[in-house]
């Protein structure tokens, strides 16, 4: 068991940010498949006028499972719009680097083989900026959570302790009901942060964040939705309702559903469709890829998904923008009459 708690620097720093009114031109209610950039499992996210993507690396020979290969790190692009072109700013953080983690274990040696996945960068209310990913080996060889919570020196980082003042910190968040770790979204809902996380068995929990974002706090709930054997969940606020998406378990697999479940607070409970299984879907392949997450982009949520090819090695899969576009009730009609509650994915839009 990891013994060892870090508390981040960052639960005591504010930022300053200067409000603009410019837009990136990002978030037209069109599909998008994105090509040759190696980002993998991440987000995109806008900020100031300007787009950011972070993702996880394979270029540099990452294979997962085989801990003979290198971890490549999490990578953060910029762009003006979605289509591109996206330019390369830097590893959030050194792959080799030791900085703030247990037992001076470099990245390397908690990333490699197992992976360390799922970047996903948040803006505090007082404008810092934080990173979350998860790393299996923690739990597998030190029995903890897999999640690390990084702060950051801006929305391109550079983020971790080894990134020094005025930002820069790490930490291993104390959780106690996403006290295993997998695939994981983090909705902000006006300041107070959810941990939406995957499970040791496959199902999906949430755990409200202390407000500084580094901690748990014990309140939450488990199992959402009665699901099983799913993993990357997605959640966005729609007027007073909260979407959960998801997928079908099964790593690096292409054409995974995409599915949905909708509640009244964050918290639950998350009720599905009634009847066949087919009821929750939105793409029943999600357009050959996987769900990782939803971004908002001007407003616009998006279901982004991974377009995996079927290998331990994913360097070149497409990420795709799907609008989740509500096109009926979301539950069922009261007349009983049959429904489609989001529009399905269109496939064939491409930058």
């Amino acid at each position: 068991m990891i013994a060892k708690i870090l508390v981040a620097a960052a639960a005591a720093v504010a930022l300053s940010i200067t409000p603009t009114a410019t837009q990136p031109q990002a978030a037209a209610v069109t599909p998008i498949t994105i090509t040759g950039i190696d980002s993998h499992d991440g987000m995109i996210y806008e900020h100031g006028g300007q787009l950011y993507w972070v993702g996880t690396r394979y270029g540099c020979g990452f294979v997962w499972t085989n801990p003979a290969t290198p971890w490549c790190g999490f990578g953060v692009w910029t762009a003006a719009t979605v289509a591109g072109p996206w330019t390369f700013v830097r590893n959030l953080f050194d792959p080799a680097g030791t900085s703030g983690t247990y037992f001076n274990e470099s990245w390397q040696t908690i990333c490699r083989g197992d992976g360390c996945f799922n970047p996903r960068m948040m803006r505090r209310s007082d404008g810092a900026w934080i990173l979350w990913f998860n790393a299996p080996r923690d739990q597998l060889v030190h029995g903890g959570n897999q999640f690390w919570a990084m702060g950051c020196n801006g929305p391109a980082g550079p983020c971790g302790a080894a990134a020094g003042a005025p930002y820069g910190s790490t930490a291993k968040p104390p959780l106690w009901i996403c006290n295993t770790g997998g695939d994981f979204s983090i909705l902000d809902d006006a300041g107070t942060w959810y941990l939406f996380c995957g499970t040791g068995t496959h199902t999906i929990s949430v755990e409200r964040l202390q407000p500084w974002g580094t901690t748990g706090t014990g309140v939450g709930a488990s199992n959402l939705a009665g699901l099983s054997y799913v993993e990357g969940a997605g959640i966005y606020r729609s007027g007073t309702r909260y979407i959960l998406t998801y997928g079908g378990n099964c790593p690096y697999c292409s054409a995974t559903d995409t599915s949905y479940a909708v509640a009244t607070s964050p918290l639950g409970p998350f009720t599905t469709p009634p009847g066949p299984a087919m009821r929750r879907y939105i793409s029943g392949t999600s357009c050959g890829g996987q769900p990782r997450t939803v971004v908002t982009l001007a407003g616009v949520p998006y279901q982004q998904v991974d377009h995996w090819y079927d290998q331990l090695n994913e360097t070149d899969a497409a990420t795709s923008l799907f609008p989740l576009t509500e096109s009926g009730p979301l539950l069922a009609p009261t007349n009983g009459l049959p429904w489609a509650g989001f529009d399905t994915f269109n496939c064939e839009v491409q930058p």
